[in-house]
């Protein structure tokens, strides 16, 4: 859980406070808060409150957007912070194209988990 710069922070189209995907996903703000723990959300300190909120591409109506947990474990293994793996998840790709999270969130995860794997060194 990091504070993030504002480059970052604009390339991210809209986020989400906990509360708000703990209804989402039908549950505990504790639980939310535990996904975030174990990598499968990243959550960082945006806003006049510095509240911890989710990218809300994230969350594909009541659930966490398929392969995305897969996709984080990977850019972590790659040696990705928080910070970068926002940047890259949301950095336009001519070549995929749009997004790698819009990309996630369109079923392609297979492509994305592909370009994260090239990612290491």
């Amino acid at each position: 859980m990091t504070e993030i710069d504002a480059k970052t922070d604009a390339l991210v189209p809209e986020w989400l406070h906990l509360p708000d995907i703990a209804e989402m996903l039908d549950i505990e703000v504790t639980r939310v808060r535990q996904l975030v723990k174990e990598g499968q959300l990243i959550a960082v300190r945006r806003g006049e409150n510095r509240a911890l909120q989710v990218p809300a591409a994230f969350i594909d109506g009541d659930k966490v957007v398929k392969g995305l947990s897969g996709t984080l474990t990977l850019l972590r293994d790659d040696g990705f912070s928080d910070e970068e793996m926002l940047e890259w998840l949301f950095t336009p790709d001519p070549s995929l194209p749009g997004t790698p999270a819009q990309a996630l969130s369109e079923n392609r995860g297979t492509e994305v988990k592909r370009r994260a794997q090239a990612l290491a060194v």
